[in-house]
C-alpha cells in the first residue's frame, strides 16, 4: 500500500526517516478472509465469493485459536475481510476478542449490511477503521457489484458509520469502465466527510483475472494518479483533509517521486526518496500476509495458488517464520526481477511491484509487471535496450519451482 498523503506531507513538513528493519524483524499486517459468502457478485472479486455456504471454512474454535496466536505473535494490524465478513455469524465475537489483541483492527466490507444493530455493534467493538468498497456512482457501481441498489446500500453504510464516529474509507478498484467516475468519488468523499480514499489497481486473481481485459489502460491510470496527487497536495497545503492511499501498483510511488522532482528542489526530493526507500514498495510475503477462509496462509490476498501452510495444522506464527522458499525469495532486496522491472533504477522504491500479475500473464513470478505504466525513460531503462518477455497463455505453473 502506497500512502500518498503521508509522503506528500514529507514534502511540506519533513520528518526523520524511520530505518526499515530486516526481514526477520517484520511482523505482517494480516488480511483474514473470514468467509467466502457474500451478498454481492463483484466482477473483480479475488475470492470468487457468492451468496452460498462454502464447506471447509474455519470453525469458531479454530478461528479463535488462530486469533490468540496472532495476538501472541504481536502482528501490528488485522483486517477482517471476506467475501462479506458480516455474513459470518460469529464475526462480532471474533472482532471483540481481536480488539484486545492487536493494535489496529479494521473491517473490509461492501457496506451494504452496516445499518441498524450491525452499525451499533461495529461502533461498540471499536474498529479503528471500516473500508467500504464502491466502484462507481449509482448504476455503474451496481453493475460492477452485480446487484441493483448496491450503491445506495453502501452509501447508507458510509453514513451510518460517520453518524457513530467511526473512521470510514471508500475503496475503489479502477478499470477502463469506471475510471471516469474517479472525480465524482473524490467529491463524494468530501461531501460525506469520508476520512480515507483507497484506489486499488486491478490484480489478476479470481474474477479479477477473468476480467483483466477491463484493467485500466496506462493513460487513464496516469490521469487518475494526477488527480489523486492534486487532491493530496491540496490537503497538505492546508485544504480539506483526505487520507489518500493506493494499492496493488507500487509504480505509483515512482510516479509520485517523478512528480516531486518537477516541483521541488533536489534536497527535498532526496528526502522524499529516502522515505520511499525505507518503505520499500511491494511487501508481499514480508509486511503483509493473508489467511483465507479455509485457513490457508498466503504471501498476500492474491496469491491463492501458493500456500505456505494451514492454520488448522500449524500456527500462523510458525508458518510465517519458517523456511518457506517463496517467502524467502520475496523477502530478498533486491528481488531477482527480469525484463523492465529487472532493469529499473527504482527497484528500491517499488520493490518490483505486484508479482502475481507477472505470474498470471507469463507464468514467471519474476517477469516484469505488465501493469507498470511508466515509460522506459521514467524508470531509467535505455530506449534501445532489448527486453524480452515470453507470453504465457496456459494455467500458471506452480510458482514454488521459481523460489528454490
Amino acid at each position: 500500500m502506497f500512502r500518498l498523503t503521508e509522503y506528500m506531507h514529507q514534502l511540506v513538513h519533513p520528518t526523520s526517516v524511520r530505518v526499515r528493519r530486516g526481514s526477520d524483524g517484520v511482523k505482517p499486517v494480516v488480511i483474514w478472509n473470514l468467509t467466502r459468502r457474500c451478498n454481492l457478485r463483484c466482477r473483480h472479486c479475488y475470492t470468487v465469493s457468492a451468496d452460498v455456504d462454502f464447506p471447509g471454512e474455519l470453525s469458531h474454535g479454530q478461528a479463535m485459536e488462530t486469533l490468540e496466536d496472532l495476538g501472541r505473535f504481536k502482528i501490528p494490524a488485522l483486517i477482517l475481510s471476506g467475501g462479506e465478513p458480516l455474513d459470518r455469524k460469529d464475526l462480532f465475537q471474533i472482532a471483540a476478542r481481536a480488539r484486545g489483541l492487536v493494535k489496529m483492527l479494521a473491517l473490509s466490507t461492501n457496506g451494504t449490511k452496516i445499518h441498524g444493530r450491525n452499525a451499533d455493534r461495529v461502533a461498540e467493538i471499536g474498529f479503528h477503521y471500516v473500508g467500504i468498497s464502491i466502484d462507481g456512482i449509482g448504476a455503474t457501481n451496481d453493475w460492477f457489484r452485480g446487484v441493483d441498489g448496491a450503491f445506495a446500500d453502501a452509501l447508507r453504510g458510509v453514513r451510518e458509520c460517520k453518524a457513530r464516529g467511526i473512521k470510514v474509507g471508500l475503496r475503489f478498484t479502477i478499470t477502463s469502465d469506471n475510471a471516469k467516475h474517479l472525480p465524482d468519488l473524490i467529491k463524494l468523499c468530501d461531501d460525506e466527510g469520508v476520512d480515507k480514499f483507497y484506489l486499488s489497481h486491478l490484480v489478476y486473481a479470481g474474477r479479477g483475472d477473468k476480467n483483466r481485459g477491463e484493467d485500466a489502460a496506462h493513460s487513464p491510470t496516469r490521469a487518475a494518479m494526477d488527480l489523486l496527487i492534486e487532491r493530496a497536495w491540496q490537503a497538505a497545503s492546508g485544504g480539506r483533509a483526505l487520507d489518500i492511499v493506493t494499492g496493488n501498483n507500487d509504480a505509483d510511488a515512482v510516479y509520485f517521486l517523478n512528480w516531486a522532482a518537477r516541483h521541488f528542489d533536489a534536497a527535498r526530493v532526496a528526502h522524499l526518496r529516502d522515505h520511499l526507500e525505507a518503505w520499500g514498495g511491494n511487501s508481499s510475503g514480508l509486511g503483509v500476509a493473508n489467511i483465507d477462509t479455509q485457513g490457508r496462509v498466503h504471501p498476500d490476498t492474491y496469491w491463492s495458488d501458493y500456500t505456505i501452510g494451514n492454520v488448522k495444522d500449524r500456527p500462523f506464527s510458525e508458518l510465517w517464520t519458517g523456511s518457506d522458499p517463496m517467502l524467502r525469495k520475496l523477502r530478498l532486496r533486491p528481488r531477482p526481477l527480469k525484463g523492465r522491472c529487472g532493469a529499473c533504477r527504482h527497484q528500491s522504491v517499488c520493490g518490483g511491484n505486484t508479482r502475481i500479475r507477472a505470474l498470471q500473464l507469463t507464468g514467471d513470478p519474476w517477469a516484469e509487471d505488465p501493469a507498470c505504466y511508466l515509460s522506459n525513460a521514467e524508470i531509467g531503462v535505455e530506449v534501445n535496450r532489448k527486453v524480452t518477455v515470453t507470453p504465457f497463455r496456459g494455467k500458471s505453473r506452480d510458482p514454488a519451482h521459481d523460489f528454490h
